[in-house]
């Protein structure tokens, strides 16, 4: 039986890390699995990952690996936790229309105790529209093809109480502050400073 079942800190890799079997190193290293497992960005799954990834570039966390089951996605330096969402009106797969912009906002349960107590862990999310809408030049890359929208997480506890989704429109009757790229760091710094 297993001794210690604590969680595992997630440790940053550097890509150059090889497979091993029966302590032979072998010519498969964790560069080719990312190069093969994350290489198609539009996905749903992966862009969320994507859209993280953008928002804690910006925040200068990069730092810190990505934690899979944290209650909330990221946290600046001076404690603010943010919970990033995603979504786009292109999809990898073909498609007949523009998909929907939606946004899961339901709130959880703590997944380090046993209370059945569901709340929003995060200080502000932070909702990010990758908002091309022409798919042969579409590139999630291309940050200039992105729109944030940021909202404080107790307007959410006061106006969507339980909800479990948020469309756009119905989000920008929230009224969250709208930026691009650039101004990303500049509006978590000034949410930040209001709500210390």
């Amino acid at each position: 039986m297993a001794k210690n079942l604590s969680a595992i800190h997630t440790t940053k890799k550097s890509g150059k890390e090889k497979f091993y079997f029966n302590d032979k190193k072998l010519s498969i290293d964790v560069l080719s699995f990312w190069q093969w497992s994350s290489s198609e960005l539009l996905g749903n799954a992966l862009r969320g990952v994507l859209a993280e990834f953008i928002v804690a570039s910006t925040i200068d966390v990069l730092d810190n690996p990505r934690e899979e089951w944290d209650a909330y996605d990221l946290q600046t330096k001076n404690g603010l936790k943010i919970e990033i969402k995603s979504s786009a009106y292109l999809q990898s797969w073909e498609q007949k229309k523009l998909s929907n912009i939606i946004f899961g906002i339901q709130p959880t349960g703590d997944s380090q105790s046993n209370s059945t107590i569901r709340t929003r862990k995060s200080d502000i999310y932070i909702f990010c529209v990758l908002a091309h809408t022409d798919k042969e030049s579409v590139n999630p890359l291309d940050l200039s093809q992105w729109d944030f929208y940021l909202l404080d997480t107790k307007i959410l506890d006061e106006r969507a109480k339980t909800q479990k989704s948020i469309t756009l429109s119905s989000l920008l009757k929230l009224e969250p502050m709208k930026v691009k790229y650039d101004g990303l760091k500049k509006a978590i710094l000034k949410i930040e400073y209001l709500i210390d």
